[in-house]
């Protein structure tokens, strides 16, 4: 009664002939009144209970390398006869953490000549010297080693860390520096190892034929279009399926969200992009367009009314739908949505032209915004590799959001396409498990070394579903 589970399901082990006060039966009293004679045997009881499965919610990763501090009585004699102890056993009384600060290194490249002695001796024989070649920088001229590179990058990337912190980080570690270097180290990086990776990237996703694209704004100080810090620039996301091979994750700066800014990326692309109702997405050549159902739940969702909970119905039964074909393949959900979904679709339709929805109110620019997009809004019924709403995009562009919050705004168009660059090798490399850190120092270690001109094919083996990349900068 005072240790025992408190459900009423008893879950005691109850000897023969004794009755439960929770068990219903229609007899409750089956056997006859005990006399005082039986009544009075004791009667033992085994309570059976459930070993506790609670996890702790802080716990050691495995690999996490473990040191046993001993800890032995002061005195090892015995206190009577002082004769020696014999250790008895050990027991483990509780597990701690300690962190271990990072430490600053100064790294010094020292390239040693030598000659040879007999052959300098000898006037007719030229002096042939040999000289030790240190390996090429990363940056020219600069302090930053592919380490710090790495990290600088990493924090800023994965943490949000904005550079005007990470100074007073680098002080601390003993490295004097200001933002406006850590700026140039990410911009010159980006634009020396990290463009080739990039591009490389863009040319795969363009070999696609379905893309999830979206933008958010930015701002840019220093603008070359003659506008104020003020104006608003953008930042584009592109992203592609998993069933369409690695997926890739691609930001995109740009001044302007004008429609002509989307035509000159997807130069080359043929295929589907799933989208928003933005008006910029329609009309580019050789490219069809599926708009996103989340964008309209949306909207009927702001309806607060009896037609705009039904226009949210029709919604929710698309997506319950579409959360038991999710693991189908996709000619399978093809099918599939052709014979449930569509049912589901011209009956929202039809209810929507038959309601005669007038006005400037919320319902009347719900049926607006989907009956002007209802062939878009139909594309995902045709192919099962396309999406029923474009939140892959969403939460794609998510980091960079995030991002803008803290470092605000770039200086120049230089440092917001270097933050583009980073951002899409940071969320693709996140998409394949990869350790960004370990990622990025590898790239700043090997390339450099390597004549990319020349050796171009060598980039995909640097890009973050390769199997070197997979199995040296793997996340734990």
């Amino acid at each position: 009664m005072l240790f025992g589970s408190r459900s009423e399901k008893s879950k005691y082990n109850v000897p023969e002939g004794q009755g439960s006060l929770f068990e219903e039966e229609e007899n409750p009293f089956p056997l006859s009144e005990q006399t005082e004679e039986q009544s009075q045997q004791v009667v033992s009881y085994t309570v059976v209970r459930k070993a506790s499965k609670r996890k702790r919610n802080d716990h050691f990763q495995e690999g996490v390398e473990t040191e046993v501090i001993h800890h032995h009585p002061d005195q090892l004699t015995c206190a009577c006869c002082d004769l020696k102890l014999t250790e008895i056993g050990g027991t483990i009384v509780r597990e701690e953490a300690e962190f271990v600060s990072a430490q600053l290194k100064r790294i010094q490249h020292m390239e040693h000549a030598y000659e040879c002695l007999h052959c300098k001796a000898d006037l007719s024989t030229p002096t042939k010297i040999v000289r030790g070649k240190a390996p090429q920088p990363v940056i020219q001229r600069s302090l930053a080693g592919p380490s710090v590179l790495a990290k600088v990058l990493s924090d800023k990337f994965t943490l949000y860390l904005p550079l005007y912190r990470q100074v007073k980080e680098w002080a601390r570690y003993g490295l004097q520096t200001n933002d406006k270097n850590l700026s140039n180290w990410v911009i010159n990086a980006s634009n020396q190892w990290l463009t080739p990776l990039y591009r490389r990237m863009i040319e795969l996703a363009l070999n696609r034929t379905i893309l999830h694209v979206d933008e958010t704004t930015s701002q840019v100080i220093h603008r070359s279009d003659g506008k104020p810090a003020s104006s608003k620039a953008y930042n584009w996301v592109y992203k592609t399926v998993p069933c369409q091979g690695p997926p890739l994750v691609i930001f995109k700066h740009s001044l302007s969200r004008a429609k002509e800014v989307l035509k000159n990326f997807l130069s080359g692309f043929k295929g589907t992009v799933i989208c928003d109702g933005y008006s910029a997405y329609g009309d580019i050549e050789d490219i069809s367009f599926a708009n996103c159902w989340a964008h309209v739940r949306r909207y009927w969702l702001k309806a607060d009314s009896k037609n705009g909970q039904m226009g949210v119905d029709y919604c929710n039964r698309l997506y319950q739908l579409e959360r038991k074909f999710r693991t189908m393949r996709p000619s399978k959900r093809r099918r599939m949505r052709k014979k449930y979904s569509k049912p589901i679709l011209d009956d929202f339709f039809k209810w929507i032209e038959n309601g005669h929805f007038y006005g400037k109110n919320a319902i009347a620019t719900a049926a607006e915004y989907t009956l002007k997009r209802k062939e878009a809004l139909q594309r995902f019924l045709h192919d099962g590799r396309i999406e029923i709403d474009n939140n892959p995009a969403e939460n794609a562009i998510r980091p960079n959001v995030i991002g803008r919050k803290n470092w605000l705004f770039s200086v120049s168009e230089a440092g917001a396409q270097a933050n583009a660059i980073c951002l899409s090798l940071s969320e693709t490399a996140k998409l394949h498990g990869i350790d960004f850190y370990a990622y990025l120092k590898k790239i700043f270690t090997d390339l450099p070394t390597m004549s990319i001109q020349q050796q171009s094919e060598r980039l995909d083996s640097f890009l973050p579903w390769s199997p070197e990349i997979q199995e040296s900068c793997k996340l734990r």
